[in-house]
């Protein structure tokens, strides 16, 4: 009887367990358990290296907070072609590849009618916050539900879904179909703006945050690099070839002087690193406004920084502009964290972040050291080839354009000419095998029997839509891309530098660790779908990424 009495008082002794501490980040068998707030972080145009090149001067709550606490997919790839900001945030969200969610491209011909369709619009809309024709945007192109629609539907819609990025598409595409807002940035007024698909007046919040004139002071400040130049060793000397110069500018050296650069309108931010710091600026006001986290459903913010993009295609990847771009992301990102930490609760929330795709060196840089490299311009080739076209078989502009690396035909000159389609795709084959740079040309309609690798072959597939996507297929050489400037550089290629995306999960139902077999762009929304007890998007082709989640 001694004994029972001393066992049940070393048992009153312990500290108790509550129901919901034992419950955090786990889910008892038999029960629903979900994150309060799920959080979508894409970084507009970041080669997965960036994780570690710049990695010594990252500060600890930032992206080392992600490496160290939570799960790091090492060796994640992007599915289809072109490599686009479009097609990867539709990608990340619905878990799909263009072939069957449809946004082919940022801009894509409607092979049915020669029409250009931007992967965002809609003329049935009308803006809310502005009346340029920024606000003429929606998701109606976007041909699959996203993940933030599935959570909604989940949830019987009381689930509060928001999207912001400074680019439309970055917002309006992560939001899906269903949200409760997506909000965009309009360069003629300064202000954050949505559209008539969403709603017929923007919410108080949202004006009061307008209000504050953000813009405006963020582009007083004139761009000095975090530490002192010279020790930026990861990049290019301040004055190179290499780099593009700010409108006004002499040249692309610091300090940026950002008020003279400016100019009438307030496009600037986007090409500012603080154009990353008003996007999160937003982002917070967004969550506490709209309670986010707060109600009894699993809420979800989707973020798109889209600076990173706009410096990267005007400086590239070896500048220093382009490293101190990322250091003060990683700053931004830890205060973000932080906020959502104080605002959520830390372990209440999960968030990733990922990208929509990455970016090559500049071609001259690669030249200059003596790796394969260049550019190609497929303006030049179409009109080359519509002129041969003219001339040989009185065919007036038989090619609409060559973009995204296709080509797209003009199916009404060539049928008014009475001329045969078959013999104008292989009269184009034969021409852009012979250009500088490229190393393949397909025929869509035969790609399967082309003499291709395997892997490309399927990229080459997932990529094309065939109402929305060109007749022919243009594959470059390593090293090349599209363009035919000497500075900056651009995207959209099948080259790792384009293809390979970092994948970061961290947070509620998350373990800590690293993967390096290979994982897709296609396993975000599975993955989230698992973890969250809901439907994948109904064009989802990915797989759950089981080592990321806790059982």
């Amino acid at each position: 009887m001694k004994i029972k009495h001393l066992f049940l008082a070393a048992l009153a002794s312990l500290p108790m367990v509550t129901s919901a501490q034992k419950n955090k980040n786990t889910a008892t068998p038999g029960t629903l358990s979900r994150p309060k707030l799920v959080v979508g972080i894409v970084v507009d145009q970041m080669r997965w290296d960036y994780l570690y090149r710049f990695n010594d001067r990252y500060v600890a709550g930032g992206f080392k907070r992600m490496l160290s606490e939570g799960f790091t997919c090492e060796n994640t790839h992007i599915d289809y072609l072109p490599t686009e900001t479009g097609p990867g945030h539709s990608c990340v969200y619905t878990g799909s590849v263009p072939a069957i969610h449809g946004i082919a491209a940022n801009n894509f011909i409607i092979q049915a009618t020669g029409k250009p369709m931007y992967c965002a619009e809609d003329t049935t809309v009308r803006g809310v916050g502005s009346t340029s024709v920024a606000g003429k945007m929606s998701p109606r192109n976007l041909q699959a539900s996203t993940i933030t629609d599935e959570l909604k539907l989940a949830t019987n819609f009381r689930s509060k879904v928001i999207g912001i990025a400074l680019k439309d598409r970055g917002s309006i595409l992560p939001a899906g179909h269903t949200p409760n807002g997506a909000y965009w940035f309009d360069d003629a007024t300064g202000n954050w703006i949505t559209s008539t698909y969403y709603t017929n007046d923007l919410p108080a919040w949202v004006k009061q945050f307008n209000d504050k004139k953000l813009p405006t002071a963020y582009l007083a400040k004139t761009w000095e690099t975090l530490y002192p130049i010279n020790t930026y060793k990861q990049s290019t000397t301040d004055k190179s070839p290499y780099e593009g110069a700010y409108r006004g500018e002499a040249a692309p050296v610091f300090p940026h002087n950002f008020p003279a650069i400016k100019g009438a309108d307030f496009a600037a931010i986007r090409s500012n690193p603080l154009g990353n710091t008003f996007t999160l600026d937003f982002a917070k006001t967004a969550l506490d406004a709209e309670q986010l986290g707060k109600g009894e459903q699993t809420d979800f913010l989707a973020v798109s920084l889209s600076s990173t993009d706009y410096i990267g295609h005007q400086f590239g990847p070896n500048s220093i502009e382009a490293e101190d771009t990322y250091l003060r992301l990683d700053r931004d990102l830890a205060a973000f964290f932080a906020y959502l930490d104080a605002r959520v609760g830390k372990g209440n929330y999960t968030a990733f972040l990922t990208a929509d795709h990455g970016a090559a060196h500049n071609a001259q840089f690669l030249k200059d050291n003596n790796i394969p490299g260049g550019t190609w311009d497929g303006f030049a080739a179409a009109t080359q080839l519509n002129n041969m076209f003219e001339k040989e078989l009185n065919v007036k502009r038989a090619i609409l354009s060559i973009d995204n690396y296709e080509v797209n035909l003009n199916y009404a000159a060539i049928n008014n000419a009475k001329a045969d389609v078959e013999k104008i795709k292989d009269l184009s084959i034969a021409y852009l095998r012979k250009q500088p740079g490229v190393l393949y040309v397909v025929d869509m309609q035969k790609v399967q029997s082309a003499s291709i690798p395997a892997d490309l072959r399927e990229r080459i597939i997932n990529g094309y839509n065939a109402e929305r996507s060109g007749a022919i297929q243009v594959i470059l050489k390593p090293g090349y891309f599209a363009g035919h400037g000497k500075t900056g550089t651009s995207h959209g290629v099948s080259s790792p530098y384009d293809t390979h995306i970092p994948l970061l999960f961290m947070g509620w139902g998350i373990k800590q660790g690293s993967l390096n077999r290979d994982t897709h762009m296609t396993d975000i929304s599975a993955t989230l779908a698992a973890l969250l007890h809901i439907q994948m998007p109904s064009g989802c082709v990915g797989k759950v990424i089981p080592e990321a989640l806790k059982k």
